[in-house]
């Protein structure tokens, strides 16, 4: 069984140590216990959006950025899984957005239209 909490710390503390950070540095920047920040790290406990949100924040990474990571990490062990119980690989549903470029702005700052490969996307700010 593959478990988010556990692919999601991995990527945590990956993010956590490219920057060359300590557990601790981390910790006190998102005011989150060294203990629980650690916990997460291993996958032993679900992180809430607010909690990720201020671990991202201490890291400076996009929530979006973590996401996409944990997205790919994701993708790759259900393939793994499917290989080791000879199931067919399913085909992706959706393009996969390496890099998109911002076409156009329109309406003021809140909407953005993002072309990505195969479609239009249009980001709306809450």
């Amino acid at each position: 069984m593959i478990l988010l909490r556990r692919l999601l710390g991995d990527v945590l503390r990956r993010q956590r140590q490219r920057q060359g950070r300590t557990l601790r540095e981390v910790s006190s920047s998102a005011r989150v216990s060294l203990g629980y920040l650690s916990e997460v790290e291993r996958g032993q406990k679900e992180a809430s959006s607010e909690l990720l949100s201020a671990i991202c924040d201490a890291l400076d990474v996009r929530m979006s950025e973590l996401m996409r990571e944990v997205s790919d990490e994701l993708s790759l062990a259900e393939l793994a899984q499917s290989a080791a119980a000879s199931e067919p690989v399913p085909t992706p549903v959706r393009p996969m957005l390496n890099s998109v470029s911002v076409a156009s702005v329109t309406g003021g700052p809140e909407r953005v239209t993002i072309k990505a490969p195969v479609e239009a996307v249009n980001v709306v700010a809450a």
